[in-house]
Formats: C-alpha cells, structure tokens, sequence
C-alpha cells in the first residue's frame, strides 16, 4: 500500500512540475494585455497634430473669407467664389482624411469618433459646391461643424 501510494505521490509531483513547465513557455499576460491596451496604437507628436490641425484652421478660413464674399450677379465671380470655395473644401477633405486614417497616428478619442462624419460632410458640402447653382448651405456647416465639436470637447 504504501508503495503503491509511493508511486501516486510521485506521478502527481510529475504532473504538477510538467504544467508549471508548460505554463511557463506560454505567457499568461498576452491574452490579458489585449483586452487592456488597444489595438494598433499610435503616439502621435503634440507638434505634428498641431500643424496639421494648424493647416485645418488655416483652410477653415480661406473657406470662411470666401463664403462671406459677396459676388455680383457677374459669371466670373460666381464661378470664382465656387473655385475659391472647392479648393478650400477639398483641401480641408485631404487633411481630415489624413487624420483620419491614422498616417499620423490620430488615437484621439473625439477625433475617432467624429472625423468619419466630418469627412462625410465635406464630401457632402463639395458636390453641393460643384452643381450648376453652387449652393453653399453645407460648405458654411463644417466650419461650424469644428466650432461645436471644440467646444464640447475642451
């Protein structure tokens, strides 16, 4: 009896060293640090969300100094505000899909959440730029669109 307790005691020493060695080759932490570090993520540096928030702004205002010129019922300055106006809109569409996209790393929670409908509504105020009778409705929401977004996320 006691060689056959012996032997019991034996191979369940075995089997608890043989799972404490196979537990050490894997490493426990892994399936841990996926649920508490989010995927894929980016530092971005203060100073190059600066500049190209800085480009946004700048953008924002030529859009802005376009919208607020009057035009005279003249051909060529219709047609020279709506120029004025999609390439500011197209400029500030190129910029916020940067940010985006993440090529600069853009792991900021606002910016996540809002930029998709951002660069929705630029496409959006765009095409409106662009019909035959420009209308401008939509172009004049997005810089509003930054001012609120700021605003309640300061």
């Amino acid at each position: 009896m006691s060689k056959t307790r012996f032997l019991i005691t034996i191979n369940l020493v075995l089997l608890i060293l043989s799972m404490m060695f196979l537990n050490s080759c894997s490493n426990p932490m892994e399936s841990l640090r996926k649920v508490t570090y989010p995927p894929d993520f980016k530092y971005t540096e203060p100073s190059k969300l600066r500049s190209e928030m800085g480009q946004l702004a700048q953008q924002m205002r030529m859009l802005d100094e376009a919208l607020n010129e009057r035009p005279n019922h003249n051909d060529v300055e219709i047609e020279e505000q709506r120029q004025q106006v999609l390439s500011a809109l197209a400029q500030i569409e190129r910029i916020a899909s940067r940010l985006q996209s993440g090529n600069s790393g853009a792991n900021h929670p606002f910016m996540q959440d809002y930029m998709d409908t951002f660069v929705s509504q630029v496409g959006e105020a765009r095409v409106a730029a662009s019909l035959p009778e420009p209308r401008y409705y939509f172009a004049g929401k997005i810089s509003g669109g930054c001012t609120s977004c700021h605003r309640i996320n300061r």
